[in-house]
C-alpha cells in the first residue's frame, strides 16, 4: 500500500517563497561600520527575482550553470543564496581566504560561469580572475572602483555592476520546478592536504538540514530570534543559517567585513541578537573585549561554537562572567555541516550537564554515527571505545564532485570517514579527542592534542595553546606545546607544565615548550598544525626543553 500524500518537491524556491511572504517583515541587517543597511525578507524575495532575470538574460544562466560568490556575509550574498538555486542553477561559494592558485583551481574544477563579488574584494579577485578559464561574467556589488578587475579580466569576461544589472527587471520570477536531488549549492573543502574537494548539496539535503537547524535539539531558530551570522557564508554554507533563517522567520545580522571584537560588540549593542555562530577564535577575541569594556550582552542568550573544539574554560567564562550560554556543535563541509549539537539530555544538571556540554553533541534524527577501529571493525557505542568517527545520513555527502565512485580513503561501505577520533556514548553523544592526523603516538600510547590544549587554555595567562606531535628519538613522538600568552604575562614553561599536571596523566606532559605571537590559522579559522610542525622542523621556533616528567 502506498501513501495518499502529495509529492511536493523539497526545493530552495519553496523556502524563499515562504520566507519572503509569511515572514516578509523579518529582516537582514548588513553592518557597514556606520548606518546599517536593512532589507526585509519580502525585499530579499523581490531582489532574488531580479537577480535571476539578470543572470538568465545577461549572463546566459539557463540551466545548472555554476554561479560563484566571492563575498562577505551581507544582504547581496543572501539574495544570491536563494536566487541562484531557485532558478535551477548551482550556487558556488568561493572561499576568499584561500591562496589564489587554490581559488583558481576550485573555480575551474567547478566550471564557474559567473562570479558575484563584493567591491571591497576586487583587489583579491583581480589577482586570480585571469586564471578562471570558464568564467564569462563578473557582477560587482558595492561602490568600489572595478577598474583593476576590468583590466585583469580582459576581453573574455564581461564586468557588470549589481545595481545597474538588476535595475528595472521584474520582481517576480517563475521559479523552475527541479528534481529535489539535483545540486543546489557547491562548497569545497579547505584543502589542507592535496587539492580541495567539492561537495554538492541537493535541494532535498538543504531543505532537510534547515529543518534540523530549526529544531530545539539543533539551533532552535524561530521568528522571534535575531541571528548574528559571523561564520562566513563561504564556509560550509554558514552552517545552514541563511536557509534556516528564512525557513523559520528568524532575522539575520550580517557583519560583512567587520569581524573584529569591537565591531561585533557594537552589533550586539545596536541590533540585540539572540543567537550567534562562529569559530572559537572569534569568541576568544570577543571575550577579551567584553572583559575590558562595558557591553550590554543581555539579548544574547546563546552562541554556537563549531569548526574546532571549544575550550571548556571559554565556555565557563562566557556563562559565568557575561551570562551567555556557549553551545558546542560539530560538523564538516561534507555534512552540510550540522552533525551534532551538545545540548544536555532531560534531567541533566550541574556538573552532569556540563559533562554533556563538553562533548561535540548528540547526533540528530536522520544522521547515524559509529566508531570504527584500526582494522575497520565497528566498535561498541559505550562511551569508552576509541576509534574513527564515521557518519551517514540525508545531508551527508556520499562522494566528491567529479568522482565517479567514492574515494576509498574517505568513504567506506556507504559511510563518511570523518578523520576525527573519539568515542560514542550509548545515548548518541560524540566526544572527539583529536583528528586522526593530529593524535600524538608516544611509545605506543595515544595522547590527545586537543585535551592538552583545552587544559592549557584554562590557565588565566594563556590566550591560545596549540599542541602538536614532534619526532622523539626514544618515544617516536612527543607533544610540543606552543602557547600565546596574555599581554604582560610572565608565566614560564615549568609553571605551565605544573598547571597541566593537575589535569592530565604525568607521562603526557610535554617536555618541549615555545611561546609564540599567534597560532597560525587555516582559511576557516582552525589551528593550522602543519605550519607549527613545519616551523619546528625548520628551527623557526624558540623551544625550551624541560626534563622528562
Amino acid at each position: 500500500m502506498r501513501s495518499t500524500m502529495m509529492d511536493a518537491p523539497l526545493q530552495i524556491s519553496r523556502i524563499l517563497d515562504h520566507g519572503s511572504t509569511v515572514h516578509g517583515t523579518a529582516e537582514v541587517v548588513t553592518w557597514t561600520g556606520a548606518e546599517p543597511r536593512r532589507m526585509t525578507y519580502a525585499e530579499v524575495g523581490r531582489a532574488a527575482a531580479r537577480l535571476a532575470h539578470a543572470l538568465r538574460d545577461e549572463c546566459g544562466v539557463t540551466g545548472d550553470e555554476r554561479v560563484a560568490t566571492f563575498m562577505w556575509n551581507n544582504a547581496e550574498h543572501l539574495v544570491a543564496y536563494f536566487a541562484v538555486p531557485s532558478m535551477g542553477a548551482v550556487l558556488h561559494t568561493l572561499n576568499i581566504r584561500l591562496f589564489p592558485d587554490q581559488v583558481a583551481y576550485i573555480a575551474n574544477h567547478a566550471e564557474d560561469r559567473v562570479v558575484l563579488v563584493d567591491s571591497t574584494l576586487i583587489p583579491l579577485l583581480a589577482k586570480v580572475i585571469g586564471d578562471m578559464t570558464t568564467v564569462r561574467h563578473v557582477v560587482v556589488a558595492g561602490g568600489g572602483d572595478p577598474a583593476p578587475l576590468v583590466a585583469a579580466a580582459g576581453d573574455r569576461i564581461s564586468v557588470h555592476h549589481w545595481d545597474a544589472l538588476l535595475d528595472g527587471r521584474p520582481d517576480t520570477y517563475d521559479w523552475r520546478e527541479v528534481d529535489e536531488r539535483d545540486a543546489a549549492a557547491l562548497c569545497y573543502t579547505s584543502g589542507t592536504t592535496g587539492n580541495p574537494k567539492g561537495v554538492a548539496y541537493s535541494h532535498r539535503s538543504i531543505y532537510l538540514h534547515s529543518l534540523q537547524v530549526c529544531t530545539p535539539e539543533g539551533f532552535g531558530l524561530g521568528p522571534t530570534d535575531r541571528t548574528l551570522a559571523i561564520v562566513p557564508m563561504f564556509h560550509a554554507m554558514s552552517w545552514g543559517l541563511p536557509y534556516a533563517a528564512l525557513f523559520s522567520g528568524a532575522s539575520l545580522i550580517m557583519p560583512d567585513r567587520f569581524l573584529q571584537a569591537a565591531p561585533i560588540a557594537e552589533m550586539i549593542i545596536a541590533e540585540h541578537p539572540t543567537l550567534a555562530g562562529a569559530v572559537p577564535t572569534i569568541w576568544n577575541d570577543l571575550l577579551a573585549y567584553l572583559d575590558s569594556h562595558e557591553v550590554d550582552t543581555s539579548s544574547l542568550a546563546e552562541v554556537i561554537v563549531g569548526g574546532s573544539a571549544c575550550p571548556p574554560a571559554l565556555m565557563h567564562a562566557f556563562e559565568e562572567r557575561h551570562g551567555i550560554r556557549v553551545i558546542h556543535a560539530w560538523g564538516m563541509t561534507e555534512t552540510s555541516p550540522l552533525g551534532s549539537v551538545a545540548r544536555p539530555p532531560a534531567g541533566a544538571s550541574g556538573e552532569d550537564a556540563w559533562r554533556y556540554r563538553y562533548t561535540q553533541g548528540r547526533v540528530p534524527a536522520g544522521v547515524e554515527a559509529r566508531i570504527v577501529g584500526p582494522l575497520a571493525e565497528p566498535l561498541p557505542a559505550d562511551g569508552t571505545s576509541v576509534g574513527e568517527l564515521e557518519v551517514r545520513g540525508p545531508w551527508v555527502t556520499g562522494r566528491y564532485v567529479g568522482d565517479e565512485t567514492p574515494d576509498e580513503e574517505k568513504f567506506r561501505d556507504g559511510w563518511l570517514r570523518t578523520g576525527d577520533v573519539g568515542t560514542l556514548s550509548p545515548d548518541g553523544y560524540i566526544t572527539l579527542t583529536d583528528r586522526a592526523k593530529d593524535v600524538i603516538k608516544s611509545g605506543g600510547e595515544w595522547i590527545s592534542s586537543v585535551e592538552l590544549e583545552n587544559a592549557l587554555m584554562a590557565h588565566p595567562d594563556v590566550v591560545e595553546a596549540c599542541v602538536v606531535g614532534v619526532p622523539d628519538e626514544r618515544w617516536g613522538e612527543r607533544p610540543l606545546a606552543t602557547v600565546v600568552l596574555r599581554e604582560g604575562a610572565g608565566v614560564g614553561a615549568q609553571e605551565l607544565r605544573d598547571f597541566l599536571a593537575a589535569s592530565v596523566a604525568r607521562w603526557q606532559l610535554p617536555e618541549r615548550w615555545a611561546v609564540i605571537d599567534a597560532v597560525p590559522k587555516t582559511s576557516v579559522g582552525k589551528f593550522d598544525k602543519k605550519v607549527v610542525r613545519s616551523r619546528y622542523a625548520e628551527g623557526g621556533l624558540e623551544v625550551r626543553e624541560l626534563a622528562a616528567p
